[in-house]
């Protein structure tokens, strides 16, 4: 049976239709209370750090790692957003950059965006937050316990997420499959997707995004405290989230762009993120017939991150990322702008 470690961005065709349209319906409420808390307690003030959060979120999924068994994986930066947004609000923020990565790049399926932006965008922000918080409760801002609680919080979330998305992938053989048995969609059992998923992030992947979490929680610690005094970006005071004091976070997301081609060294495909003809040449001994029908359900304009008529695989990555950072940006800008003008008014 396959086995090598992966990335967290499910393709089209390796979940059922009724399991895509499950993960919308989990996700709804999530997206909803984001909303919620941009409309009712957001000001106006805090729409450029979600959208600096949402395009981090977006960049630092382009810088694959190499894994064991010839594969790459990636942070997500959805702990610091939910260290800096609140859970409720960074949500939005990733589930943004994801729904982009789908439409845009063809990183993720299109059916399949309520899947990842749970595992994601949901279960990654709410774990990291709940053990930050738990670290942090109660604690001077600079305390080393906000580092450490920051690191175990991302540490924790993207495993934690892992394991869902194995899970997702690991219960499709077991319920739709061919009368003779064979998996339609994902064709790997729990016992192969949940070690798959789990091993590599919990040793590699996910260390990274704790590392990167706590590393940017003590350079704010010196460097804009009063941005890590309240869970919600709206509730820090006006100048710690102004664009001044975020000026060198946004000069940290452009250098994050230009080093973008450094995300092409990682060899391999992600597990799971196998096109038909690839698992044709793998072993398996057959390709899901569900998987063949959906996988070339869309079409992405710059699929893979990649301009072909380029010529130049770094540069097309490049001018990808700074498209992306863009869309996210402006598209997290604008959301983020339009829910909270009614807090605006109310409070004016």
């Amino acid at each position: 049976m396959l086995y090598s470690p992966a990335s967290m961005h499910i393709p089209d065709g390796y979940l059922s239709p009724l399991t895509s349209l499950v993960m919308l319906i989990l996700v709804l409420p999530f997206w909803a209370a984001g909303a919620r808390h941009l409309r009712q307690r957001s000001a106006a003030r805090s729409v450029p750090l979600i959208a600096l959060m949402a395009a981090f979120s977006f960049v630092i999924m382009m810088f694959n790692v190499p894994l064991p068994g010839g594969t790459s994986g990636h942070a997500v930066g959805g702990a610091l957003a939910a260290i800096l947004l609140g859970p409720e609000v960074a949500s939005v923020a990733v589930s943004i950059a994801l729904v982009i990565q789908a439409i845009f790049f063809g990183d993720g399926g299109i059916l399949n965006i309520g899947a990842n932006c749970f595992n994601m965008a949901v279960v990654l922000p709410y774990v990291a937050y709940g053990i930050y918080w738990l670290a942090a409760a109660n604690t001077p801002i600079t305390s080393r316990r906000r580092v450490v609680g920051a690191a175990l919080g991302g540490w924790a979330g993207l495993t934690v997420a892992a394991f869902f998305a194995a899970v997702e992938f690991g219960i499709q053989p077991v319920l739709f499959h061919t009368a003779g048995g064979t998996p339609l969609y994902a064709p790997y059992p729990l016992s192969v997707a949940i070690p798959a998923m789990v091993i590599p992030h919990l040793l590699i992947a996910s260390v990274v995004e704790g590392a990167l979490t706590a590393l940017v929680v003590l350079y704010l610690q010196h460097a804009n405290r009063g941005i890590l005094q309240a869970p919600l970006a709206a509730e820090a005071p006006a100048e710690a989230v102004s664009f001044r004091r975020l000026r060198l976070l946004w000069v940290g997301l452009i250098v994050l762009v230009i080093a973008t081609p450094l995300g092409l060294l990682a060899p391999g495909t992600a597990w799971g993120e196998w096109g038909s003809q690839q698992l044709a040449t793998m072993g398996l001994g057959f390709v899901p017939h569900g998987l063949v029908q959906l996988e070339s359900l869309w079409g992405a304009p710059m699929a893979g991150y990649d301009l072909p008529a380029l010529g130049n695989a770094s540069l097309g990555y490049v001018l990808s990322a700074v498209a992306g950072i863009i869309l996210v940006a402006v598209v997290a800008w604008l959301f983020s702008k339009l829910l909270s003008s009614g807090h605006q008014e109310q409070h004016g």
